[in-house]
């Protein structure tokens, strides 16, 4: 597909990882205290990662999520505005689960969040794979962990 000419494509793709990098620092700030007292009282399945893996997984998935949405919103595809919007929105509901799950220390409601938010993910890789082949599998990375961290969620209301 044809991109969409535009005198700072750089800027826009910092903006779309920065935003997913602000949507994280919500989250990291919701988590903190939670994070070191709550979380490790919680009985939780045999295959919770450790924790160490998040970092480097959320950093490697901001990034791709960037870039994918940046992809997306350089093509003339008729849906590429709609595409970005819901990139934006699924960023709320990303950062509202560390607040639900962590801050406020609710996992059944951050459950109901991660639902919602695979499944926007999941109308969002469709969209992607419509406008920009390269731009879906950039985003698949984040469908399959969301999917896997929304299985680790149910997982942990059901054990406590």
């Amino acid at each position: 597909m044809t991109t969409a000419p535009t005198p700072r494509p750089w800027l826009a793709l910092t903006g779309f990882i920065a935003a997913a990098f602000a949507a994280g620092a919500i989250g990291s700030w919701a988590t903190f205290p939670a994070v070191r007292t709550w979380f490790p009282a919680l009985v939780k399945p045999a295959w919770n990662p450790p924790g160490w893996l998040f970092g480097p997984v959320w950093t490697t998935l901001y990034v791709l999520m960037g870039v994918a949405v940046w992809r997306v919103w350089r093509t003339r595809a008729p849906a590429a505005p709609a595409l970005v919007k819901i990139y934006f929105v699924q960023l709320a509901f990303n950062a509202l689960w560390s607040v639900l799950f962590f801050g406020l220390q609710q996992p059944a409601w951050a459950l109901a969040d991660i639902v919602l938010l695979w499944s926007l993910l999941v109308w969002l890789q469709a969209g992607f794979g419509r406008a920009d082949r390269l731009a879906a599998a950039l985003w698949l990375p984040y469908v399959l962990w969301v999917g896997f961290a929304a299985a680790l969620n149910l997982a942990i209301v059901r054990l406590n």
